[in-house]
């Protein structure tokens, strides 16, 4: 062999192998490339990967009846009823109405020594710790029994309740005769007053109040001219209208 076809075989084989050498390379790098777009799948696809990127759920307001709405907050619940806790016969107060068992009665004559008795001051104290309420004016007879005649009311009632605190005393004014002239005027004698209370709404009370005469007065003289004023919350204002009559 002479040397020109020796540089030409060695040409080829310098040659053969950077080809060779070239196609590793393109192998390698396609491997590579293809590695690293599957662990990028991987990666994405994975559940660590998806926490990552996925919003917390909110948490649940299910009351458990299956709705799956939001359960609203309990409303504010009202206490008291009627006008802030009316009570007992409806008087307009937090406080029931007074009963005729729970008050004490006490008469006194308003007259002087020698007049004819007709102005007297009913007096009723409430007997227990709590206050209670009495309404426009007592239904008063002055004859005995359920069967008398009422005493009329002295004007218009006042709308206004008389709250009587635990012990404390509540007024009425009294007229009881008029008739006193002339001597064929119509009348009968009395010798005590009863009486029943009002509930708020109006309606009678059960329970009778008594009323005894002032000592040293056996009976007194009472016709239709009596009249009675309505509750007030001292004697001043019970008998200011009735010593008018």
């Amino acid at each position: 062999m002479n040397s020109t076809t020796a540089r030409a075989r060695s040409g080829r084989r310098g040659l053969r192998g950077a080809v060779l050498g070239a196609a590793v390379v393109a192998a390698l790098l396609t491997t590579t490339a293809c590695q690293g777009e599957d662990g990028g799948a991987e990666a994405a696809a994975s559940p660590t990967g998806a926490a990552r990127t996925t919003a917390p759920a909110a948490p649940t307001t299910d009351s458990g009846t299956g709705s799956g709405s939001p359960s609203a907050a309990p409303a504010p619940t009202a206490t008291g009823s009627g006008d802030s806790g009316e009570t007992g016969g409806g008087n307009g107060t937090e406080y029931a109405d007074c009963e005729a068992a729970g008050l004490g009665t006490h008469v006194e004559l308003q007259d002087g020594p020698g007049e004819t008795p007709r102005h007297f001051l009913l007096t009723v104290t409430n007997r227990s710790r709590t206050p209670c309420v009495l309404n426009e004016a007592p239904i008063l007879r002055l004859r005995a029994g359920n069967s008398a005649p009422v005493v009329e009311m002295l004007g218009e009632p006042d709308d206004e309740p008389v709250v009587v605190e635990g012990g404390g005393k509540a007024y009425a004014g009294l007229y009881v005769f008029g008739n006193d002239e002339g001597g064929e005027a119509e009348y009968d004698q009395s010798d005590r007053f009863t009486a029943t209370l009002v509930a708020g709404e109006g309606t009678e009370l059960s329970g009778t109040l008594v009323f005894d005469l002032p000592e040293g007065l056996g009976t007194v003289s009472v016709d239709d001219a009596a009249r009675v004023n309505g509750w007030a919350g001292t004697e001043g204002l019970a008998m200011r209208p009735i010593t008018r009559l």
